[in-house]
């Protein structure tokens, strides 16, 4: 594949380096340096390229000239995330998505900037996706369904049509969801979840029961707590 563009990963921990493979293997930029928040800089370079400081990382690669893609982790429930893609908009930077020419999707898909949508998905017509939003490998997508912005999914989840997945939601491995629901922003579906009804936003949903606490619970606090810090 032709690289004609050029591209800077935020991140350099694990999902830094799956970025920097997919863009490499399966994508028309050319992977060119890393950055990071200045505290977590520690050497000069990272997988043979030059890491740079966050703060010093325009004066070597302009945001005129270069474009980034910030691959960083679902921590404090994807809020970690939107923070930084903020800050990179916020420095000028236009937002590299990667969606795997492994999957199947048609070509009215709208999908957003700083997405990471990995291979064999089934994508049905007149899907949404927003913003900084991350796709394991494996899922479905129902026709007509929306994904808003910085929602991180899993692998092998079953999307049916018309749901609306809410901003920030964490949505686990083998979830599934009925058809025509909404799932509030900043949800928490566990694995294995089956979900078929609205869920409030900050809810958890666990198990194959669809047990959901609501925002305000003990329980729906201490889950989050566990899982995201």
């Amino acid at each position: 594949m032709q690289k004609d563009k050029k591209v800077i990963i935020f991140g350099n921990g694990e999902f830094g380096s799956l970025a920097r493979f997919y863009f490499d293997k399966d994508s028309s930029y050319d992977v060119v340096a890393f950055t990071a928040d200045d505290e977590f800089v520690k050497e000069d370079s990272f997988e043979g390229l030059p890491l740079l400081p966050f703060s010093k990382v325009g004066e070597a690669y302009p945001s005129a000239s270069y474009e980034m893609h910030v691959a960083v982790s679902y921590k404090k429930l994807n809020k970690v995330r939107e923070e930084k893609y903020l800050a990179a908009k916020a420095a000028g930077y236009t937002l590299a998505s990667y969606i795997s020419t492994k999957s199947v999707y048609w070509d009215d898909l709208s999908v957003g900037d700083n997405c990471f949508i990995l291979e064999n998905q089934t994508i049905q017509p007149t899907v949404k996706i927003g913003n900084n939003v991350m796709i394991w490998s494996g899922n479905h997508l129902g026709h007509g369904c929306e994904i808003m912005d910085h929602a991180y999914m899993a692998s092998h989840i079953c999307v049916s049509g018309h749901v609306k997945i809410g901003s920030r939601t964490f949505i686990g491995v083998n979830a599934a969801f009925k058809d025509f629901i909404h799932i509030g922003e900043d949800s928490f579906i566990a694995m294995s979840a089956i979900v078929t009804k609205d869920v409030t936003p900050g809810s958890v949903v666990l198990g194959p029961q669809g047990t959901v606490f609501e925002p305000d619970s003990r329980q729906a606090a201490s889950i989050k707590k566990k899982y995201f810090g």
